[in-house]
């Protein structure tokens, strides 16, 4: 098979940058022991950055724990397969989850400000049985996500170079183990910072190129001349005259509501975003939430209406390679765009651009993964009277023995035939159920304990049924594991429906009266809170201003994204003239620049007088940072 790039980049990108980015790691994390407050031999700082973080910085770790394998490549295959519907349905029906998640993280600093993970304040709100059914929603959620982000990573890799899928599933997580395990949750987010700021300059360049100095497309209008041409050869079923140039896409439509379910599952139950909501300072969480969710919304819309409508309008072109049915649900399409513009410096672009969004996925599900299995399982039930050192162990023993586990789980899917857009659309069917019922125990005082037990259990059960009933309907009798819109939706809406529906239908037919003072009080004594100008970072007035604030701006935007905008268009069934497109390509690369502002400069901003305190130690060279009394230890 000839590939666009040598077997040896792939081992290049994969190995060189994968050990350049530990070493890197690791000197930071030197810098920051010996010239900073915090050193991550504390295992407080090591799980959650002595829960201090700023916002920027949050917003930032948010955009790259959030960008998977999936967000370049399943965004870039909906949009080859729906036209511009796509990247909409994917961006917005994946943002609204992180801006709602704004509510849950102002909850959680409310009600369990001390909490390592959300399954300890599971476990202390409603006992063991609840805990361990709960736990397996969780690391079943770590489980398909890190799966995901294996596949979609080594799929391209051996796509674009011939590398071995084996090596690549078992090297992509290799170096980032050994800075999690070095630096932890800090380490982690620096490194998502470092990986975000290069990801948007890769986006920006693959825009400019398609948009301005291809050659082959070089603007929005013969873009529209491109796609009006493939929709009279080929022409979209579903889509308002086939076009790809419009809203009027009902396959489109089917697969937003797929996303945004199945999105909802792995946000809410995947402890990488509670991790973030812990590790930030509790005045400034909800900003980060809503910062992180609308600057993420830039990468796969923008992203996508480049890449994987390249993929479309380059179709018959010499240089771009043919794609079948099991290319595109691998997500290739980008990379087959990538290549047909850029040749092989187009390939490698995306190589790189893919790699540092699965790594850094990659490390927050590390971290993630370490924290439950250390607080939920080790401290839990096997050794409650844990010390410091020993809970330290267990973390880095814990996100070395996960990296192996994600190396496993990837290649046993790859060698059973699933891909990552199956596994993408069909994660909601498992996941789904546990939404409403962890959402509530968090938020809401009388949820019920049974009912939410019960509903999570039942919808996991309704949407494994609706998967198989309407799958074998719809293939004859042949339960068939390749992407089928239909069936896939019907396991989302009755996994995450019959979820939500028993549980809160129970909780206000059989209401519990529960005082969140006993999670409040949850095993503080290893933490030191935050104060900043005097003020105290858990003052309940503030928290509870910040939900309310929370709660209003993320419904607005939720109502703006998936009702206001969309569906209207829809409705009219208007299939855009070259104006129209040129708007659509615009308003994308202004949302990326602001987005790059974002998480990119104002992180440095915020952090300007840490940055300035390393630099003159540095520069004196002086001793080891000494505490004083006011600073976290």
């Amino acid at each position: 098979m000839s590939t666009v790039l040598p077997q040896g980049a792939g081992y290049g990108v994969v190995v060189g940058i994968g050990l350049f980015f530990s070493v890197f790691m690791l000197g930071l994390t030197a810098i920051q022991a010996r010239y900073t407050p915090f050193s991550p031999k504390n295992s407080e700082e090591f799980s959650s950055a002595s829960r201090s973080v700023k916002p920027g910085l949050i917003a930032s770790g948010i955009v790259s724990a959030w960008t998977w394998a999936a967000t370049l490549l399943q965004s870039s295959a909906v949009a080859y397969k729906y036209g511009i519907s796509g990247p909409w349905w994917y961006g917005a029906g994946a943002t609204i989850q992180v801006l709602l998640f704004a509510m849950l993280a102002a909850k959680l600093k409310m009600n369990a400000p001390y909490a390592h993970t959300w399954l300890e304040i599971v476990g202390a709100r409603w006992g063991k049985t609840a805990h361990l059914v709960f736990m397996f929603f969780g690391l079943a959620t770590n489980i398909i996500v890190s799966s995901m982000l294996i596949l979609g990573g080594s799929a391209t890799v051996t796509d674009l170079t011939g590398m071995s899928t084996l090596a690549a599933c078992f090297l992509i997580p290799l170096g980032v183990a050994i800075y999690v395990v070095v630096g932890g949750m800090r380490s982690t987010l620096l490194c998502d910072y470092t990986h975000t700021t290069v990801l948007f300059a890769i986006i920006l360049t693959f825009v400019f190129t398609v948009y301005a100095t291809s050659d082959k497309i070089g603007s929005p209008a013969k873009m529209h001349q491109l796609l009006t041409a493939a929709a009279q050869t080929h022409p979209v079923s579903g889509n308002a005259h086939g076009s790809y140039v419009t809203m009027r896409s009902k396959n489109g439509l089917i697969f937003g509501v797929i996303n945004i379910i199945g999105n909802f599952a792995t946000v809410f139950q995947d402890q990488a975003y509670w991790q973030r909501a812990i590790a930030s300072r509790p005045a400034s969480t909800v900003k980060a939430y809503l910062l992180g969710g609308l600057a993420w919304f830039a990468i796969p819309f923008t992203l996508a209406t480049t890449l994987g409508l390249s993929a479309v309008a380059l179709t018959g072109d010499p240089d771009m390679k043919a794609l079948s049915p099991a290319d595109v649900s691998a997500g290739l399409p980008a990379a087959a765009a990538a290549a047909a513009l850029l040749g092989k410096s187009g390939a490698a672009a995306l190589l790189v651009l893919l790699f540092l969004a699965v790594t850094s996925a990659t490390s927050a599900e590390l971290i993630a993964v370490s924290s439950l299995l250390t607080y939920d399982v080790y401290k839990k039930y096997i050794n409650p009277k844990a010390t410091e050192e020993q809970i330290l162990n267990v973390g880095h023993m814990m996100v070395a023995v996960y990296a192996l586990v994600m190396a496993l789980a990837g290649l046993i899917f790859y060698y059973i035939g699933v891909s990552m857009g199956w596994l993408y659309t069909f994660m909601g069917v498992i996941l789904g159920s546990g939404v409403a019922p962890i959402a509530l125990c968090i938020t809401w005082s009388k949820a019920n304990k049974w009912g939410c037990i019960g509903g999570s259990v039942a919808g996991f059960a309704a949407g494994i049924v609706a998967w198989l009933v309407t799958t074998s309907t719809l293939n004859g009798g042949v339960i068939n594991v390749t992407v089928r819109d239909y069936a896939m939706l019907a396991g989302n809406l009755a996994s995450i429906g019959v979820g939500a529906i028993v549980a809160v239908a129970s909780s206000f037919i059989w209401p519990e009266s529960f005082d969140f003072e006993v999670t409040h009080a949850e095993d503080h004594a290893d933490v030191t809170p935050v104060e900043e100008d005097g003020k105290d970072d858990l003052d309940p007035v503030a928290l509870k201003k910040a939900f309310r604030f929370a709660s209003w701006a993320s419904l607005a935007l939720l109502l703006i994204m998936i009702i206001i905008i969309p569906l209207p268009l829809f409705f009219a069934s208007t299939v855009y003239g070259e104006g129209g497109l040129t708007a659509w390509v615009v308003i994308g690369i202004i949302w990326t620049f602001l987005s790059a502002f974002t998480v990119v400069l104002y992180p440095l901003w915020e952090s300007r007088d840490a940055l300035m305190m390393i630099g003159r130690g540095i520069v004196k060279g002086g001793g080891k940072y000494v505490a004083h009394e006011a600073h976290p230890a």
